[in-house]
């Protein structure tokens, strides 16, 4: 019985991976020609062209962000924009982050009204800069998370259009002419999400931007991690308007439907997906024609965590957030009034992203297992799992590639040795620290899910020129 047991389940771990290793290959196949397409069109300026800007405000919640906050408002001064806005909110930092922006900038309180058409923590003082370049303004609130804080910034944002911002990413200076791109072409969008890539890696030369990979297997693995995520699953799904997700670290939204669907949520450790989740569920709701769009194109450079700490702590959040976004929103699944992003959006997130770490745990386990009783090959089973893990570097590769290509960036020989280790690396060790990472957030998720986790902050002086 035990063996027919063992037999059952290594049949379907090894499901399991084809059906993920079929979808990986699809989904980065079909960016890959999209992102190929998009850079040819450009090439050849066959692109909306246009003078009209819909105004657009950039909420920035700041959580004691004093180390990165400066150098990210200034980048977003210098955006190749002409209508926006800046609202920084200090959720009730411990630091000095409201004080280097008033300093800095020369900012000076002001007693202004604010409609509260969302709910959110007291604020204690609302200050604005009379010398910047765009209207710059900073709100102190009382601690309330970083929801509580983006629906204050709403309540005080004064356009039809907004930006959430991580305080420690800084924008390209033409991402927000390119985030503001489909709403301009569809006036269905409610949302668009950017391209966030890792901060870290980049260096100006000679006026162009260009990879400088160092012998960091931390920083690498995650850089390519994020290249193959943001090419393979959101534009796939983007094709179907099927996205649940829109990185915190970058997302532009239109206000009068956030407002309408209630906002961000302050009890989820996963409030970007919670919104997008949200906005689905409203405008099916409600009967209302709408599209949530991914734009390559727009891209963010944000800091990824620089030790193995910090890493947990964000995945750690990432995972539970998740969990709490797919339970809260359960009754999406399989829901014929959802069409494919009950289906094949929902059952993506929760399979290969919420209980990917438990299965594969379990599949290596059980694989280990029938090698030891006899019922596996020992030899096809490590075969097997190089070969597996050779396919998902390729397909890394890809990803990082493609990347270059389309963004025109330099990379050196010695470069593009270090992105073949990282990805080789990032397939045979990285997944697996992830999945241990994932499955002790969710055995202890009544413990945790309330536990935002603080990361440390590290400034870099050439990420001021990300934006030049």
């Amino acid at each position: 019985m035990a063996e027919l047991i063992l037999a059952g389940a290594e049949i379907f771990f090894f499901f399991f991976l084809m059906v993920y290793a079929s979808y990986l290959f699809l989904s980065v196949t079909a960016g890959a020609w999209q992102l190929y397409q998009v850079n040819r069109m450009r090439s050849i300026k066959n692109e909306l062209k246009h003078d009209f800007y819909f105004p657009v405000s950039i909420l920035v919640p700041a959580h004691n962000e004093e180390v990165t906050i400066l150098d990210s408002v200034e980048s977003l001064l210098r955006l190749d924009y002409r209508l926006y806005e800046i609202v920084v909110v200090d959720d009730g930092s411990k630091d000095a982050t409201s004080r280097v922006l008033i300093e800095h900038f020369h900012m000076q309180e002001i007693s202004r009204p604010v409609c509260r058409t969302l709910p959110g923590m007291p604020i204690e003082a609302i200050y604005e800069a009379k010398d910047t370049r765009v209207p710059l303004t900073l709100v102190r609130k009382q601690n309330g998370g970083k929801g509580d804080a983006l629906n204050v910034g709403i309540n005080v944002s004064r356009y039809p259009w907004f930006i959430c911002i991580d305080a420690d990413s800084m924008l390209q200076r033409d991402s927000l002419e390119r985030i503001v791109q489909p709403a301009l072409e569809d006036d269905h969008v409610v949302a668009v999400g950017g391209l966030v890539r890792i901060a870290q890696c980049m260096k100006r030369e000679g006026g162009a931007l260009s990879y400088h990979l160092k012998w960091d297997l931390l920083t690498g693995m995650q850089m390519m991690e994020y290249d193959r995520s943001f090419l393979a699953s959101r534009i796939l799904l983007d094709s179907v308007n099927g996205n649940l997700i829109i990185s915190g670290a970058f997302g532009l939204f239109r206000k009068d439907v956030v407002i309408a669907a209630g906002g961000y949520a302050s009890d989820t450790l996963g409030e970007d997906m919670e919104l997008v989740m949200k906005l689905h569920a409203f405008c099916r709701s409600q009967k209302r024609g709408y599209v949530i769009r991914y734009e390559p194109g727009a891209v963010c450079w944000s800091q990824a965590p620089t030790t193995w700490r910090d890493l947990m702590k964000q995945r750690r959040r990432w995972h539970l957030g998740l969990l709490q976004c797919l339970t809260r929103y359960r009754f999406m699944c399989l829901s014929p009034d959802y069409g494919l992003v009950g289906t094949l959006s929902y059952l993506y997130y929760f399979f290969f992203e919420l209980f990917s770490p438990v299965i594969e745990s379990a599949g290596m386990a059980v694989t280990v297992m029938a090698g030891v009783v006899g019922l596996l090959d020992v030899s096809f089973m490590v075969r097997f799992y190089l070969l597996f893990v050779l396919y998902g570097a390729i397909l890394t590769m890809t990803a990082f590639f493609q990347r270059i290509y389309t963004q025109h960036l330099k990379v050196s020989g010695s470069d593009i040795l270090q992105c073949c280790v990282m990805c080789i690396t990032e397939s045979l060790f990285f997944r697996f620290v992830l999945d241990f990472i994932r499955l002790s957030s969710m055995l202890t998720y009544r413990k945790q899910k309330n536990n935002w986790g603080e990361i440390r902050r590290v400034r870099q002086r050439q990420e001021r020129q990300f934006s030049s």
